[in-house]
């Protein structure tokens, strides 16, 4: 089957004539080597690339073919990558594919004159190419040689490739090819929908596109003085927020019309969450009718508050105005990225740990961390109804109400109840995500990094609670890494009116018949079959994760175990001053630039005693004092000392910090093998009982049998001789390899630092734009 390019410059880079039908393989490779899906489309190709690999040496590079879709650029190559032992299987992706989503820039390099390049969409290439460098979005870096390519072939595929990864409307993105195919699938038939998640396997996550699932919240959480809203149906109030939201029971839907002209973007407060005591979070835009705000508020407030049972009051915390904005967090991420990848690796410890210091990344970490505690003291502590308030409510409202609920609530802490969450709190309400990902390259002001640094939150509380958590770090960061894969709808649009209105046009101008659908069914990223195995999604199970209702075995019986509580010993928190503990400061805790670390390691103990209490730190002591309950209350510890990098998610493409049979994921093997073993134990214990080996006649011997799927990714071995070694595969990257991904040599005999010097994002393209090449 053959069909012509959807892209409005196809006649730039025509497609190749083996476009196919179905996933299947090019007819010239081997089947593992490289995979084409249904409406992918070959733009074009060199021959005879060869891919760096080592950082000084050429002779561990691989030679192949390197190919660029409208989805992906492939690497087609022969040659296995040394040293690599473990390479985890993606459905939609190849071992050495890059989705087009994920390069943020795309340089070009010229040895013989000396010149460099920095391509942009639709620009001109005026001299061959004899390197390509790939600065990705997940931090990698990508250089191919063109030494024996032919060069009117690689600048042909360099300039498809800039031109492909900056689309200039949001229907030339993959994901509505990829929508198309897969709501039809291979028989021709539309696939429905079921629970509210299509077929495949997975998670059953509620999407919040529907009432049920928000009564179902509002009863899990007890809220019966809340109800659901329609009065958005049709996006015809406000074009950010879900047809349907949860609102007090006692304002009426007339009075939420009248009240939304005055809020920005039309967005009317919104219930997030409800205390098990009453009290509630609610989130809303700011009121952009100054005349009307004192009765607006006056009135929202007292709504929430009748919603209360004791009719307590609600407290507005303003982000905008204690937060770090969008900017500066983007700005943070950038000097981090130089740090980590860009920038050889510092040998100095103390160097490197100032340049992570200076990057401030780790302290907006614990800024989000530190006010989401605040939130949390006064739902839980004072009992009140707290209103999380931006001038948009689709960034920093994210970010805090989601840590809340966290923190609050052990189903946040599930695998499910953690996806729904994000599904709740970012893609239902609106967050930008086609702009904050920057997935057409329109304006970098507007891209933020807002969701990693949520994810580096709930890393962070991992790290502190690694039992209270049933995913692991291993999710969070292949969760991470969907939103460059251009074809769920978790990270494609800006909100739910977004995609309906841009999936109809495309409908539209395809001349797509859907039957009774108005418009594409784009698949949510929850449904993990998509992208793994079965086998591989074990990955994101946590060995020590033990929630209520998990099962043991007692006296030969298989009961119900909860976890007993657990005192938290930590000399970091008792013998230190009030305003250090927890690492709580209040107004005065941003991190001065110069030996600030150590200023606060030494704390003046002299004027400590001066120093008064807040209600929030008095809050927070007495929970330290305490045993701590895994499956209620956990608030993160806040110190500079307790709040570190996230290592396998920022530095697991760096070669040098790679351990080999080191680091976090020996623990994790470890633990693995354990629990696999006690389920396999439980599991025979079952059989034994079912077959009448208790009580009565002794059964025949259980069947020793390993289940063929359980849990756990590491396997433990039923010989009684076996050995618990770490597997030779194992490194502190795994299940990543920083082996073809990190290559960062010099340019013409100029360090890299020096060529990116001043970068605003990687490469400065203004700069090199005016370059006369």
């Amino acid at each position: 089957m053959r069909r012509s390019s959807t892209h409005r410059f196809s006649a730039l880079f025509p497609p190749k004539s083996y476009m196919l039908a179905s996933k299947t393989v090019s007819p010239t490779h081997p089947p593992s080597v490289f995979n084409i899906f249904f409406w992918e489309i070959v733009v074009n190709e060199a021959n005879f690339v060869r891919k760096c690999i080592a950082a000084e040496s050429s002779q561990d590079d691989l030679w192949g073919k390197l190919i660029c879709t409208n989805f992906k650029i492939s690497f087609i190559t022969h040659n296995s990558i040394p040293q690599q032992k473990f390479q985890y299987v993606h459905h939609l992706l190849g071992e050495h594919d890059i989705p087009l989503a994920c390069v943020d820039q795309v340089v070009t390099v010229n040895d013989a004159k000396g010149k460099q390049k920095v391509l942009g969409s639709n620009q001109k290439l005026k001299f061959n190419p004899t390197e390509l460098i790939l600065y990705c979005k997940d931090f990698r870096i990508v250089r191919f040689r063109f030494d024996e390519a032919g060069p009117e072939s690689a600048k042909k595929v360099c300039l498809a490739i800039a031109h492909y990864s900056q689309p200039a409307d949001p229907q030339l993105l993959f994901g509505f090819e990829f929508a198309q195919s897969r709501q039809y699938g291979s028989s021709g038939n539309i696939i429905e929908r079921v629970n509210g998640v299509d077929p495949g396997g997975g998670c059953q996550t509620p999407l919040f596109d529907r009432p049920s699932d928000w009564d179902r919240e509002i009863k899990r959480t007890g809220a019966s003085e809340w109800r659901v809203c329609s009065i958005n149906e049709g996006y015809t109030v406000s074009p950010s927020l879900p047809e349907y939201f949860v609102v007090p029971a006692s304002m009426a839907d007339l009075d939420l019309k009248q009240y939304a002209c005055s809020y920005t973007g039309q967005r009317i407060p919104m219930w997030c969450w409800n205390h098990s005591n009453g009290s509630s979070l609610v989130r809303m835009s700011s009121i952009c009718d100054v005349q009307q705000q004192r009765k607006l508020d006056q009135r929202v407030s007292s709504a929430i508050t009748k919603s209360h049972p004791q009719r307590s009051e609600v407290l507005t915390s303003d982000l905008d105005k204690t937060l770090p904005s969008i900017q500066e967090v983007q700005a943070a991420l950038i000097k981090l990225r130089q740090s980590c990848v860009i920038e050889p690796f510092e040998e100095s410890e103390e160097k490197w740990l100032s340049s992570m210091e200076n990057s401030r990344w780790t302290e907006y970490v614990r800024a989000f961390l530190r006010h989401a505690v605040e939130v949390v003291y006064m739902l839980e502590g004072k009992r009140v109804s707290v209103s999380l308030q931006e001038e948009e409510d689709r960034d920093l409202c994210c970010v805090v109400a989601s840590l809340v609920q966290l923190m609050l609530d052990p189903h946040c802490r599930s695998l499910v109840g953690f996806q729904a969450l994000v599904q709740k709190e970012w893609v239902m309400a609106g967050h930008r995500f086609l702009d904050r990902c920057n997935h057409l390259k329109k304006n970098d002001k507007e891209e933020a990094p807002l969701f990693l640094l949520f994810l580096d939150c709930v890393w962070q509380l991992m790290n502190q609670y690694p039992a209270a958590f049933e995913f692991t770090e291993t999710y969070l960061t292949v969760l991470s890494d969907s939103m460059w894969i251009p074809v769920f709808s978790t990270f494609l649009f800006n909100c739910p009116q977004q995609r309906a209105e841009y999936s109809r046009e495309f409908v539209h101008s395809k001349s797509i018949p859907l039957g009774n659908e108005q418009a594409l069914k784009f698949p949510p990223v929850w449904d993990w079959s998509q992208q793994f195995t079965l086998k591989d999604q074990t990955l994101f199970n946590n060995p020590l994760y033990v929630g209520k209702g998990a099962t043991c075995v007692q006296n030969g019986t298989v009961k119900t175990f909860r976890r007993t509580k657990q005192r938290n010993y930590s000399s970091t928190v008792r013998g230190v001053p009030s305003a250090l503990k927890n690492g709580l400061r209040g107004d005065v805790d941003t991190l001065s630039r110069r030996n600030s670390l150590v200023a606060r390691l030494r704390p003046d103990f002299s004027q400590a005693r001066e120093v008064t209490e807040t209600p929030c730190e008095r809050f927070t002591r007495e929970w330290f004092s305490r045993p701590t309950d895994l499956q209620g209350l956990l608030l993160p510890q806040l110190l500079p000392t307790h709040v570190t990098l996230w290592r396998l998610y920022f530095l697991r493409w760096v070669p040098e910090a790679s351990i080999s049979q080191g680091g976090a994921i020996t623990a994790f093997h470890k633990l693995s093998l354990l629990a696999d073993e006690i389920e396999s134990l439980q599991n025979q214990l079952r059989q034994y009982n079912t077959s009448g080996g208790v009580g009565g006649t002794p059964a025949s011997t259980p069947n020793p049998a390993h289940p063929e799927h359980g849990r756990m990714y590491f396997k433990c071995t039923p010989s009684p001789n076996r050995a618990a070694s770490t597997p030779e595969y194992l490194s502190s990257s795994f299940p990543f390899s920083p082996v073809g991904n990190l290559c960062r040599r010099s340019i013409l005999g100029t360090p890299l630092t020096k060529f990116l010097n001043g970068a605003k994002i990687w490469l400065s393209t203004e700069t090199l734009a005016n370059e006369t090449v």
